[in-house]
């Protein structure tokens, strides 16, 4: 896709204000300028930043407004001179603002922080990283554990995968997954309490809790007429639930993403074939602007891809 891009050109007077002071661009230009540069597609770059293709073009109009010189010479977005001795100034520019004090990352390299659930990590998200490593080489990932609908974190993180109703006012999200849920169970849980031909046998039973997986969305789903339990073993952490239950401490209302591992070997075994959609799901979440810098738009754009 070409791009179009009218020039005013005022000489070095452009990069003047009117107190005669030198103006810095700003920082979502230099970050086009660079992304354009090396991509040299006006769609990958428009993808890349999690913008409109002619938001690119502005911001490239823009920046060379500012200077007051061509930064690209051709369609194919060759850089001419001036363009070129600048992206050698912008490169240096952005990897010292992306280094931090006390940090001894290489030259060039990135380093990107994710907050995200434990299960979710450990199940859904460990085993497909080594694609994303293997693509993008050059960003260290940094990998925080956080509590579910509780949103604790370790410390301030880029990316966030948080669980919940997904009602985030205060950060920029998407969805990521959604699931169905059903009752678990250990095969020796399964010998000392059962068989279990129908929902009602549940009754009088321990039924392991979580405020991630509320027992009421499966009961209204098969017209069980049961409360919420209010007592018994309770977790944060699905992960923690399914061990519980692999120990026959009790039934556990799982997704079937996160309770993929349990079901294939074998500790934890369906009760009923009945599913019920979980209220909740995963969602990527960030902070406004995080999408500028090209290593979070990178991560954001492959893990809804490998999620999809």
């Amino acid at each position: 896709m070409g791009i179009t891009v009218t020039h005013t050109v005022t000489g070095s007077a452009a990069a003047m204000n009117s107190s005669g002071a030198r103006r810095i661009p700003p920082i979502q230009c230099l970050l086009t300028f660079e992304a354009l540069a090396r991509l040299r597609s006006v769609t990958q770059t428009a993808e890349e930043l999690c913008v409109t293709p002619s938001a690119v073009s502005h911001r490239v109009k823009q920046l060379e407004q500012i200077l007051g010189t061509r930064l690209f010479g051709r369609a194919d977005f060759s850089l001419t001179t001036d363009g070129s001795a600048y992206l050698a100034h912008v490169r240096e520019g952005l990897g010292a603002l992306q280094r931090f004090p006390g940090a001894s990352a290489a030259p060039g390299r990135r380093r990107l922080k994710l907050a995200v659930t434990p299960t979710f990590a450990r199940v859904i998200l460990i085993p497909r990283l080594r694609q994303f490593t293997d693509t993008y080489p050059e960003i260290d990932i940094a990998l925080q554990v956080s509590i579910p609908l509780l949103d604790v974190i370790a410390e301030d993180a880029d990316l966030m995968v948080r669980y919940g109703a997904g009602h985030y006012a205060d950060v920029e999200h998407i969805e990521l997954a959604r699931d169905v849920v059903t009752p678990l169970a250990s095969p020796a849980f399964i010998r000392e309490y059962g068989p279990f031909e129908c929902p009602e046998d549940l009754e009088g039973l321990p039924l392991l809790r979580s405020p991630l997986e509320p027992w009421r969305t499966w009961f209204a789903a098969t017209g069980l007429q049961m409360a919420e339990p209010n007592e018994g073993s309770q977790f944060n952490d699905i992960g923690l639930m399914c061990d519980a239950a692999a120990a026959s401490m009790g039934v556990a209302l799982v997704r079937h993403k996160l309770g993929a591992p349990w079901m294939e070997n074998g500790t934890l075994v369906r009760l009923f074939d009945v599913d019920a959609p979980s209220p909740h799901a995963h969602y990527l979440c960030w902070e406004t602007g995080t999408m500028d810098r090209w290593e979070c738009a990178a991560f954001a754009e492959w893990l809804r891809k490998a999620m999809g």
